[in-house]
């Protein structure tokens, strides 16, 4: 029984640490304009990814966002979008009309990746790894509505997660930013 155990013990811990080794920065996604985004490239920067939608009540977010990304967007921190229509179908749009309401209605600079699905059967890899503990290793964290917010440390790691109708601005967020946490 004893080694029964020990064995049990030893897989569940082994499931961990590989769902651990595994970072935001393992993965490859595409940029609204249908190039191959890297995440690698962000290694050494906080990250807050957001699932955005363009006919939300949330949608306003994005001038916080932008905000955000002017005061402290740089070497250490970035914001990266990624457009779904999983909710009530807020973001019908193509890639193309959503980069240009991004970029008319709210001028925003920060990067945003082509759309995906961020929940369900065909969740995209990124989003199954932010909302699932098994493959983020710190905890489950399903998207609720547009305009989640998940934070990512320097190293690739899922730290927190705001929810939708909570301001990007928020001093869980800011704190998180500043170093205050």
């Amino acid at each position: 029984m004893k080694t029964l155990l020990s064995i049990a013990i030893f897989l569940a811990s082994a499931v961990t640490v590989a769902a651990q080794q595994k970072t935001f920065f393992d993965f490859k996604t595409t940029d609204i304009d249908g190039n191959t985004f890297d995440l690698s490239s962000l290694k050494g920067k906080k990250v807050l990814v957001v699932n955005t939608a363009s006919r939300c009540g949330n949608t306003p977010q994005y001038a916080q966002l932008e905000e955000m990304f002017k005061e402290y967007g740089g070497p250490g921190f970035t914001i990266i979008a990624f457009p779904a229509n999983n909710f009530l179908s807020q973001e019908p749009g193509t890639n193309a009309e959503i980069k240009s309401f991004c970029a008319r209605t709210y001028n925003v600079t920060f990067p945003i990746m082509s759309k995906i699905s961020v929940k369900g059967k065909d969740i995209d890899p990124i989003y199954q790894w932010l909302t699932t503990k098994e493959e983020n290793g710190v905890m489950d964290a399903p998207v609720k509505w547009n305009f989640q917010k998940f934070m990512i440390d320097e190293n690739g790691h899922l730290v927190g997660v705001v929810a939708p109708g909570e301001s990007p601005m928020c001093d869980k967020i800011l704190n998180w930013i500043k170093g205050k946490n």
